[in-house]
């Protein structure tokens, strides 16, 4: 079933979870701004869950789940993974390759 999440990842999230970043908030960084793609592309305009706990200002992210900042302040996998996904759902072309090559190696080869 790991191809077909990746399939729907890739193909089929963007339709059924679109997001548009909204306005200035402190929150935890996601998308771009968040590990692993934030050591590869560096950006100004951060994209952030709203959320107490954050430490960053930046646009704001709708996660997929309101308890998503919460669990990944708590795991840094699933942390990592979350924010590749976002990534997907705001990310642009270059951006978006990218995350789906992580996404890729995160769940085919477990790294």
């Amino acid at each position: 079933m790991k191809l077909n999440l990746l399939d729907f990842l890739n193909h089929g999230l963007s339709y059924v979870y679109p997001e548009q970043p909204g306005a200035l908030v402190r929150g935890v960084a996601t998308a771009h701004s968040a590990a692993p793609l934030n050591k590869i592309i560096i950006s100004e305009e951060p994209y952030v869950w709203p959320s107490g706990n954050g430490s960053v200002r930046g646009q704001a992210i709708t996660p997929l789940h309101p308890k998503v900042p919460e669990a990944a302040l708590k795991d840094q996998n699933f942390y990592e993974l979350m924010s590749l996904v976002d990534t997907l759902r705001v990310g642009r072309a270059r951006e978006k390759e990218i995350a789906r090559k992580e996404l890729r190696k995160k769940i085919l080869d477990g790294e």
